[in-house]
């Protein structure tokens, strides 16, 4: 058990670390203008207006596993919504096009957040335009915190998945979560006993399907979490299975499928 010096010490550490951290997002230079072009090539951007919100907490609890959940008002108009870390290395976490009839209400899932940093969730809409929410998120260290999981237990599951359905709010649609078994090692973490940095391996691609009719799918890079989990709501099709394929930047291919509770 560490003593009271030791714990201090530690506690004078981390709230250095963290003012630290607030202390560098408040002078570091705003990335939003070079991200609409290197993202949205400089399209212009406007401000939500209710098309798409987005819910992030304003200070993290573990800035590896922050959660984050797009809201769109009305489904029918989005063709794919972005989200954008500002501050991370790889600033965009993930995109996700919807299916034409697919009836997406809301997509959740967790991200790293560095520093601290701006959230934008970003909609283009059917008639190309740019809508974005954004939100001032308080996190620290998220892409460089070890793994969970031991090399030995994440090899031993990789790709794995697990596929879980609830009651939805609205009685017109269905809610799922998909949650896929993978490091997402970001290349920033370090081995602890070696010390080397773990290389970067990371799910790149989702895609969901209710029978052969898209959902979504999903674009993504080392901002994802570990295991990566993705909840949603969307409208039945009457198909009586969900499919997933998933892949990472080695190549790896991972399936899964399941009946659909209820399908009518």
């Amino acid at each position: 058990m560490p003593d009271m010096n030791t714990a201090a010490r530690s506690a004078a550490g981390a709230l250095f670390a963290l003012l630290s951290s607030a202390a560098l997002a408040q002078t570091a230079p705003d990335p939003w203008p070079e991200l609409v072009v290197d993202i949205f090539h400089s399209r212009p951007i406007a401000a939500a207006d209710g098309v798409i919100a987005l819910d992030a907490p304003a200070r993290a609890e573990d800035a590896a596993i922050v959660p984050m959940t797009m809201r769109f008002a009305d489904p029918t108009q989005i063709k794919l919504a972005t989200l954008v870390i500002d501050q991370n290395p790889m600033p965009m976490a993930a995109a996700f096009t919807l299916g034409d009839t697919s009836g997406v209400g809301f997509i959740e899932t967790r991200v790293r957040v560095n520093s601290y940093s701006n959230v934008h969730a970003v909609a283009e809409t059917g008639d190309g335009k740019l809508r974005a929410d954004a939100k001032f998120v308080k996190a620290s260290g998220g892409c460089s915190a070890p793994a969970v999981k031991d090399e030995d237990e994440a090899v031993a599951n990789l790709g794995k998945m697990k596929y879980r359905e609830f009651k939805s709010a609205d009685p017109g649609k269905r809610e799922a979560q998909i949650m896929i078994r993978h490091p997402n090692a970001s290349g920033m973490q370090m081995d602890p006993v070696s010390r080397a940095y773990l290389p970067a391996h990371f799910i790149d691609s989702v895609e969901v399907f209710q029978g052969e009719t898209p959902i979504f799918k999903m674009e993504g890079g080392i901002s994802l979490s570990e295991d990566p989990t993705f909840r949603f709501t969307y409208a039945p099709n009457g198909a009586k299975t969900i499919r997933v394929e998933a892949h990472d930047n080695k190549g790896g291919v991972y399936k899964g499928e399941w009946p659909i509770g209820e399908a009518s």
